[in-house]
């Protein structure tokens, strides 16, 4: 199949805004709760009466401030509830959000700034108040969410006459800027990806009228704690926030797991890494507790799996699963899903991955335990998700069908090409590259890709990755580096080979695991990776993972050697992207050295 499209059950009306749902909300269901918001030890509900009216007011002091209707406002802060209300204050201003991540640089930072023009910035702390030194003249004002901006900006609007608000809120229109999202910048500067009010709907409805939509409802909690300057956050978000679901924030990746026990949620969102460490944790508790613990690890992990994939994409079974199985199953259940569960917060009905590909195996893992994960895959063109596997139409290792409303197609080169409401308007100020994204109503993505009889989708890898070998050989490098990486003691893997006689890869270490390796392999507590990066034993556990992506590929296109790095990429070294993406070009020039010993000898 070379094309698949997915007709829209919703439609949206030219003056339809996605700031429309604040004011919805608060007249018709005045006491839903929409957040809450952490204070202390507990959590406070804010109701849909209570955030319409923070809205407003936060957005009455962006007006008294002088904010136009278009005018970009920049958001630099983690993800907390003040983003979210400031997100929605920007739009009933009739303003443009700018979100910027939370850990970008000075330079990432004054691009953006002078880039989007933008006249006000929102920043979290003292220190990203200071990344903004040299902003440009257009910036007139920056406030500071630690240091009460948004007291300051109600203050700043209390005298401001109810009907300007109104004003702009009935002059916006659907097809009015809603945000400039920047783009990761893995091959250059970031683009301004120009999303719409209508974009962000077409989002949102077609998530919620998707399946995966009857379980975000009213009393339903979920869990945001994603980036939301990256757009697949956001878009969830907003999707809960149409929906009614209650929705609390939190950033720090290091106590999640215990906000997971405190909130409790139905549903969560995260990235492939996210689940990788979920499952990795649980599998170095179960080593420290010794090699019975380890070894019931190792079988519930192949039970759940055997279970999951025992599943057809309906959801039913395919088979009637062997007595032996079930009873496996059961034992399983007790003694390894049940606390895996728990440690979700032992509510949670499903999760929700996207902003990269999840290894087949790890798929089969959750849904076996109980708690299913349903792939998705989009860009920041196509506001987030396009395509999503969903409940009753799952192939785990595809990323499912066309949210409602859109359409896929593979081109002739195999690149993968989206239609539909959730599209993009362009790049701003930049239409050369908006005329290489667009073309007749559809964008190239880069991404390749095949979509199967029953229309699902599966990423096969990114154009611009692809690389040729001397010998004329196409390789992907995408599918088996994720391969790599699904091991617990990896953290990256760059795969190599672009012209060059042999594929060839770099490998860094899970900081964490190799603490835990270091003690099951006997090597003294303060040996770091740089150290032990040629131990025998640890090449060993690497050349598994090797071995194991090998086994999906052809020979020609199989690694035939590797280097394990002295230290792990990160985003501060600028290796990496705010969303954990590997920048190719900086990595081959920093480790310009590994590669050419690997050709050397």
């Amino acid at each position: 199949m070379r094309e698949f499209t997915a007709p829209a059950t919703f439609t949206i009306t030219e003056d339809e805004t996605i700031v429309a749902s604040v004011y919805t909300q608060a007249e018709q269901f005045p006491q839903r709760v929409l957040f809450s918001r952490p204070a202390g030890d507990r959590w406070l509900d804010i109701t849909a009466e209570e955030f319409a009216r923070l809205v407003s007011a936060v957005a009455k002091g962006l007006i008294a401030n002088g904010i136009q209707p278009g005018d970009r406002v920049v958001l630099l802060s983690a993800t907390r509830f003040e983003w979210t209300l400031f997100d929605f204050a920007i739009w009933a201003a009739g303003a443009v959000t700018v979100p910027v991540y939370d850990s970008s640089s000075a330079d990432q930072v004054r691009w953006i700034l002078e880039d989007s023009g933008a006249a006000l910035a929102i920043v979290e702390t003292t220190r990203h108040k200071d990344l903004l030194a040299d902003a440009p003249e257009t910036l007139r004002r920056t406030v500071v969410i630690d240091d009460g901006a948004e007291a300051t900006l109600i203050a700043d609007g209390t005298d401001l006459p109810a009907d300007r608000l109104q004003e702009r809120l009935d002059g916006l229109r659907a097809d009015d800027l809603a945000s400039l999202v920047y783009t990761s910048g893995t091959t250059g500067r970031p683009k301004g990806c120009m999303l719409t009010h209508r974009n962000f709907l077409s989002e949102v409805r077609g998530i919620l009228t998707a399946s995966i939509g009857e379980v975000a409802h009213p009393g339903q909690r979920i869990l945001t704690f994603l980036p939301l300057a990256h757009v697949l956050a956001r878009a969830v978000s907003l999707a809960a926030f149409e929906s009614g679901t209650t929705q609390a924030h939190w950033s720090d990746f290091k106590t999640i797991t215990e906000q997971f026990t405190r909130f409790r949620p139905n549903a969560i969102l995260g990235v492939p890494r996210v689940f990788e460490k979920v499952r990795d944790g649980a599998e170095k508790t179960a080593r420290e507790g010794g090699k019975v613990k380890a070894a019931v690890f190792r079988f519930a992990e192949q039970t759940a799996v055997r279970w999951s994939e025992t599943l057809d994409h309906t959801g039913g079974f395919a088979k009637q699963p062997s007595l032996l199985l079930r009873a496996q199953y059961a034992l399983c259940d007790r003694l390894v899903y049940t606390p895996l569960r728990d440690a979700l917060g032992g509510d949670c009905e499903y999760v929700i991955s996207g902003g990269g590909a999840l290894t087949p195996r790890l798929g089969h893992f959750f849904r076996g335990m109980g708690v299913p994960v349903y792939e998705g895959y989009g860009l920041t063109e196509s506001t987030a998700a396009h395509c999503v596997n969903v409940p009753g139409a799952v192939k785990i290792g595809s990323v499912g069908h066309p949210l409602g409303g859109n359409a896929v197609r593979i081109a002739d080169d195999g690149e993968i090409e989206l239609a539909g409401g959730i599209v993009f308007a362009g790049y701003w100020h930049n239409e050369d590259a908006t005329a290489t994204a667009l073309h007749d109503g559809w964008l190239r993505t880069g991404d390749l890709g095949a979509i199967d009889s029953d229309g699902f989708l599966s990423i096969t890898g990114r154009k611009k990755d692809l690389l040729v070998t001397a010998g004329g050989k196409n390789v992907s490098p995408g599918p088996m580096e994720d391969r790599i990486r699904s091991h617990a003691l990896i953290s990256q893997a760059v795969v190599i080979g672009d012209g060059r006689s042999f594929i060839t890869a770099l490998i860094t270490i899970d900081p964490e695991a190799f603490t835990t390796w270091k003690t099951a392999a006997n090597r003294p507590a303060d040996a770091t990776i740089a150290d032990l990066r040629t131990d025998p034993a640890l090449l060993a556990e690497v050349q598994q993972a090797i071995d194991d992506a090998n086994s999906t590929v052809s020979h020609a296109e199989s690694i035939k050697k590797f280097a394990v790095l002295d230290r792990d990429l990160t985003e501060e070294s600028g290796e990496l992207t705010a969303t954990m993406k590997v920048k190719r070009h900086v990595v081959a020039e920093r480790f310009a050295d590994d590669i050419d010993k690997l050709y050397r000898a």
